[in-house]
């Protein structure tokens, strides 16, 4: 007898470095296309560095509806980040070749010392928040039970306006196009 087909449940993961950014994210990238055919981009954005004087970064979200336990995403992750020549040794707030993290796993919330699903980030950080509402707009938090763009929304309003709050963060679109194609879910 077969076992059910596995659901599928969407993941979204954040991409960031400031060390080589377009050939790390474009080599990020392309992996993740392997893995996940239907991997939707947003646009990259280029950020100021966050809790230390640093190159700025580059920083977008993708996502893909997948079968993959968070264990096995945890394990890719690592590895890509190993592969771009990240120890996992290096401070809190300090450059990267590579920085990937998951930022949701389908309704999943998880608070433990390896992972938090989802992702504070998510809510608290424009260079997140702006990519994920371009490619997720009805995306809904699994704790504030609002969307990504509502969410969005109430950090504009906070900051007086879209600019002010990208300005604020230092969060500028780019108009870098990776070799990588986007695709849609």
């Amino acid at each position: 007898m077969n076992s059910p087909a596995q659901q599928k449940v969407l993941t979204g993961f954040g991409i960031g470095s400031n060390i080589e950014p377009e050939r790390h994210i474009h080599t990020a990238l392309s992996a993740l296309c392997r893995e996940f055919p239907d991997l939707l981009m947003s646009p990259i954005y280029r950020c100021k560095a966050v809790g230390f004087d640093g190159a700025p970064f580059l920083n977008l979200v993708v996502a893909s509806r997948n079968t993959q336990p968070l264990s096995a995403l945890q394990a890719l992750v690592k590895r890509l980040e190993a592969a771009s020549g990240r120890s996992g040794h290096e401070t809190k707030y300090s450059g990267r070749t590579l920085d990937i993290d998951i930022l949701f796993h389908g309704g999943l919330v998880c608070r433990t010392d390896q992972i938090q699903l989802p992702r504070k980030d998510v809510v608290k950080y424009p260079y997140v928040l702006k990519p994920l509402t371009d490619i997720l707009p009805d995306w809904v938090h699994p704790e504030r039970h609002c969307t990504a763009a509502e969410l969005w929304q109430r950090l504009i309003d906070a900051a007086g306006s879209e600019q002010l709050l990208l300005e604020q963060h230092g969060v500028h679109p780019t108009d870098i196009r990776l070799d990588t194609p986007p695709r849609l879910l």
